[in-house]
């Protein structure tokens, strides 16, 4: 698949996410988990989402991950449960889109990375990745955000 980046310059957002340890086979199931108990969560306080559920991934050992999902939300969400608040960064990030299944959009990432290097960026922060369709969908976009700044050129 072909990837085309271009740059966005975001808001920051705030999010209501649930974090986990979790081994690569559970992401599915603790993505939906955590999804649901979110969007209970901020009904309960009144909270709309402001955008598409997303997820942040660190890989943290030998098929294991720390995740964090979850929605950006319209206002600050309380803590409750396993539901905590967060934010998005705001600021210049490289954006693509991913179309196909998700054990696919890791190419995404090289894509957007090997992006960076090549038109003169470096990552600023931890990337995450936006759903925009539901797992049923055939063909499940999904967009893969990093942010980013232009690297300054070292001068002798």
């Amino acid at each position: 698949m072909r990837y085309d980046v271009d740059l966005v310059d975001l808001q920051e957002q705030h999010a209501a996410v649930v974090r986990g340890h979790v081994r690569t086979e559970e992401i599915p199931g603790f993505l939906g988990d955590a999804f649901g108990e979110v969007a209970r969560v901020t009904a309960g306080q009144g909270l709309r989402p402001s955008g598409a559920p997303f997820g942040r991934y660190r890989l943290v050992g030998a098929g294991a991950m720390d995740v964090e999902a979850g929605f950006p939300v319209r206002g600050a969400v309380a803590a409750e449960g396993r539901v905590q608040p967060a934010t998005l960064p705001g600021g210049r990030t490289a954006r693509t889109l991913h179309v196909g299944e998700y054990s696919g959009v890791g190419a995404a990432y090289e894509a957007v990375q090997a992006w960076l290097v090549e038109n003169g960026y470096v990552g600023a922060g931890e990337p995450w990745e936006s759903y925009l369709d539901g797992p049923d969908a055939p063909q499940p976009r999904t967009e893969v955000f990093f942010p980013c700044h232009q690297m300054r050129p070292v001068h002798a």
